[in-house]
């Protein structure tokens, strides 16, 4: 907003002084003061009331986007064999306590730690120096539901057969380092793509990723895949001749509830990424301003994700013949996942463009994984991983320029969408953040991964994953259940047919002994 000023020297002449009256001269100038004195209270107090206003904005966009840690919880145990139920929601309490403490003490400052270099930021350890100018508690906070949001994808991929000390690791590895790094080259206004740097942008643009279809869902994506891959697959999930068995999840309410919670915290990850609200776009006064673009933010992000949802329903119905709840879900968020970068600068139309490529997006990645052999419970690396990329691209192509240049002011000839008329500069921008963060967090968690599965940190032993975690692990069922794959629920005892002795054998029974007669399972 812009500074209210009141000079006394000018306003002086205004209120009727008079040269050759001391007299009226002084009372001028009293008068003057008093009224100046007025006005810099009325002026603070909007200011204040500003910084108020729009940390009270950002609050409420880290409480919804913390919100999605139980749309998360809600998710996996729904999509996790019953007797895992206990060990997935438990890993989802450890990504945010963990998380919290490794990014306080380290990834803040690794992120947002101004001034630094183009790679990693080097202050604000232990939030030091904060709150300051640059940033204040909300954003520290905000910023921390982002990191933890990652590592909560990350679990998903490793879901049903890790060791709880290996969750320990990686998360906060992930959340303290690796994805700080990301969100530095980014986001921050000394990273060497960021898009908000003072000079040497990156293809005159640097990269547009708004909220983060990269920097979270490509980071918790491909750490994810990494951790699946380094793993190997469930016991059962592909048997003897190489054929996909599907181990189902035990909750399809479970799941439907988990992703109604997380499309409900996407109104913070994406709307929220503003950071500020009170920001007009031209001359003040007007109906039109950042706020307007928080709406349209909301509604693109609405839009790609139900077009996702709609999409993976006909086309799950035409490719294996029923309508299944499950992709419907996975299809809306990876719609989510897709739209996240490219929200704020592209027209609600390119939104629905965006959910449709996403699910087809989706549904080739499966089946690729399903080729390959590769078991993902929650197809978290798929979704995350593959819509978050399509989600990258799709900026470079549909970002508009209007939109562009009022989300990222001071440069009117920033470039913009390929498709929209904005040259290839953009896209070329937006390619290099996908290889650099594949890059990024292959060589980084890959060999995590590896060192732990090495030590013997990684997978529990082959018994413990038959039995299910929450027998071995954790004390006790979550519940009373029955999985259908699990041999230890089938019946203890069958109905056998008794032989008779040798010197009994009549017409009657050896008709009733023939290799026709059924037995009756009891």
């Amino acid at each position: 907003m812009e500074t209210l000023t009141c000079s006394v020297s000018d306003l002086t002449p205004l209120l009727g002084a008079n040269a050759a009256n001391d007299t009226s001269s002084a009372a001028a100038a009293a008068a003057a003061s008093y009224l100046c004195s007025r006005f810099s209270t009325i002026s603070n107090t909007i200011s204040d009331t500003s910084y108020a206003v729009n940390n009270t904005y950002l609050l409420f966009s880290a409480y919804l986007v913390f919100a999605m840690q139980l749309g998360f919880a809600m998710l996996c145990a729904g999509s996790v064999r019953a007797k895992n139920t206990m060990n997935i929601m438990l890993t989802n309490v450890l990504d945010a306590a963990a998380g919290a403490l490794s990014y306080y003490l380290f990834g803040f400052a690794f992120a947002f730690g101004s001034p630094s270099n183009g790679f990693i930021g080097r202050h604000f350890f232990g939030l030091k120096s904060i709150p300051s100018q640059v940033a204040d508690y909300s954003f520290f906070l905000y910023q921390w539901t982002f990191a933890i949001a990652a590592a909560g994808i990350t679990s998903g991929s490793i879901a049903e057969r890790t060791q709880f000390v290996a969750y320990l690791i990686y998360s906060s590895f992930l959340t303290g380092f690796v994805y700080p790094v990301v969100s530095h080259w980014f986001w921050s206004s000394d990273g060497w793509a960021s898009p908000i740097r003072s000079d040497n942008l990156l293809f005159g643009s640097g990269v547009i990723d708004f909220a983060g279809s990269g920097v979270v869902h490509m980071v918790g994506g491909i750490a994810g895949l990494w951790g699946a891959l380094i793993e190997g697959p469930r016991i059962g999930r592909f048997d003897r001749t190489g054929r996909s068995v599907v181990l189902r999840g035990h909750s399809a309410s479970l799941v439907v509830l988990g992703s109604f919670l997380l499309w409900f915290g996407w109104y913070g990850f994406n709307p929220g990424s503003f950071l500020t609200i009170l920001k007009p776009y031209g001359k003040s006064g007007g109906y039109y301003g950042q706020w307007s673009a928080i709406g349209r933010t909301a509604v693109t992000t609405t839009l790609a994700g139900c077009t996702a949802a709609l999409t993976m329903l006909f086309s799950k119905r035409l490719l294996v013949g029923h309508w299944n709840v499950i992709d419907v879900c996975n299809g809306l968020l990876g719609g989510f996942a897709a739209i996240t970068s490219g929200c704020s600068v592209v027209e609600p139309w390119a939104a629905i463009i965006c959910g449709f490529v996403a699910a087809w997006v989706l549904i080739v990645c499966n089946k690729l994984a399903e080729k390959f052999k590769y078991d993902d419970p929650l197809e978290a690396a798929q979704l995350h991983g593959g819509c978050g990329s399509w989600g990258v691209l799709f900026t470079g192509l549909f970002a508009t320029q209007r939109y562009v240049n009022e989300v990222y002011p001071g440069r009117p000839e920033r470039p913009y969408g390929l498709f929209m008329g904005g040259g290839g500069r953009l896209l070329a921008a937006q390619t290099i953040q996908v290889v650099v963060i594949v890059g990024w967090v292959s060589v980084t968690m890959g060999p995590l991964f590896y060192l732990l599965k090495k030590i013997n940190l990684l997978r529990i032993s082959r018994d413990d994953e038959m039995a299910g975690m929450d027998l071995t692990r954790h004390g006790g069922f979550a519940y009373v259940y029955h999985d259908e794959d699990d041999p230890s629920q089938k019946p203890s005892f069958m109905m056998r047919r008794v032989e008779p002795s040798i010197g009994s054998i009549t017409p009657e029974a050896d008709y009733q002994n023939s290799p026709t007669t059924t037995t009756t399972n009891v």
